[in-house]
């Protein structure tokens, strides 16, 4: 038997149920903003995205991982698209945990719930570029998509500036009541619009699921700050190509930008070029200035990368053990 005692060693379990109680919007803010900035200056790096069709049910499974060195923070995001989930069994269609393992020793640490989290650490990813990228006067706040997962970006969007309004359109506009319900909860009035009212927004979210562009630069004026957060697939749009090459435009991680974000189409067309998309953390980090001019259009590519989850999952573990909440399982 070896003379060194191994160190002892525990998992701790962080159920889907737990996780609203335990997560706040700053915190989410918070941990995605420094993964960002880690990424931009390479000190967190995610690891290729595996993606699979499972040939059962319909579904889509696959793995997002990454480490941070500056955080400490090693995992992945195991999960997928189960489409017929809601109608069959009354559960969402997307479903996901997240694990964290000791970088130090590859043993697993943590294993975390990952739905809400996901939807959390999506409107954190659009908030961050609103923060850093939007008018410090903007006051119009436009709405591209009113399903699930707008009602959290609203709220997020909504804590980054003096919004004193919010407009909205949907494809399908009987949706855009559950809009106006969430703005009225964070005190703020709400008007439905069409596509062209939405150049009276000084920042615009899109979140819809569409392959073909809703949103055209007509309806964008200079000035406007986009946070494009639902292409994250090829083929996927949700913004006119041209409106890329008007922009400055920014992302999360660049080789998903070009490949299967919303800049897709504007590199596939010419317009642009990989070099002109800008990692936010940049902006996070003072290398890069972000928004140069009142006038200029500036849009954020949020296509999700796995450090994201990774970060917010491991606030979320650090904020159990804080409270007492966690389930602690000794291995």
């Amino acid at each position: 038997m070896s003379g060194t005692m191994a160190a002892a060693h525990e998992l701790v379990i962080i159920p889907e149920g737990m996780i609203a109680d335990l997560l706040t919007r700053q915190a989410a803010f918070d941990a995605v903003e420094a993964v960002f900035a880690g990424m931009a200056s390479g000190a967190a790096v995610n690891f290729p995205v595996v993606r699979e069709a499972l040939g059962h049910e319909d579904a889509l499974y696959g793995f997002k991982g990454g480490f941070d060195r500056a955080g400490g923070v090693l995992g992945l995001k195991a999960g997928g698209y189960w489409p017929h989930n809601l109608e069959r069994r009354g559960l969402i269609n997307h479903q996901s945990s997240v694990f964290l393992f000791d970088p130090d020793t590859g043993r697993v640490k943590a294993m975390v719930g990952g739905n809400l989290l996901t939807a959390l650490r999506t409107a954190a990813a659009s908030s961050v570029s609103i923060k850093h990228l939007a008018r410090k006067d903007a006051r119009i706040l436009g709405m591209v998509g009113a399903g699930h997962q707008a009602r959290f970006q609203l709220r997020a969007a909504l804590e980054t500036h003096a919004f004193e309004q919010v407009i909205g359109w949907n494809y399908h506009p009987e949706m855009l009541p559950g809009l106006a319900a969430v703005a009225e909860e964070m005190g703020v009035a709400f008007r439905a619009v069409d596509l062209p009212g939405l150049s009276a927004a000084d920042v615009i979210i899109t979140i819809t699921s569409s392959f073909a562009p809703s949103l055209m630069g007509a309806h964008v004026s200079p000035g406007t700050h986009l946070a494009c957060m639902g292409t994250d697939t090829r083929g996927k749009q949700e913004v006119e190509a041209a409106l890329l090459a008007r922009s400055a435009v920014f992302c999360d991680e660049v080789a998903q930008s070009i490949t299967i974000g919303e800049a897709q189409h504007a590199v596939a067309q010419g317009l642009i070029g990989a070099e002109a998309v800008t990692p936010i953390g940049a902006v996070i980090n003072g290398t890069h200035a972000g928004r140069t001019s009142a006038d200029a259009i500036t849009l954020f590519d949020g296509t999700g990368v796995g450090l994201q989850d990774l970060a917010v999952a491991d606030a979320i573990v650090k904020a159990a053990r804080a409270q007492g909440l966690a389930t602690i399982v000794p291995l």
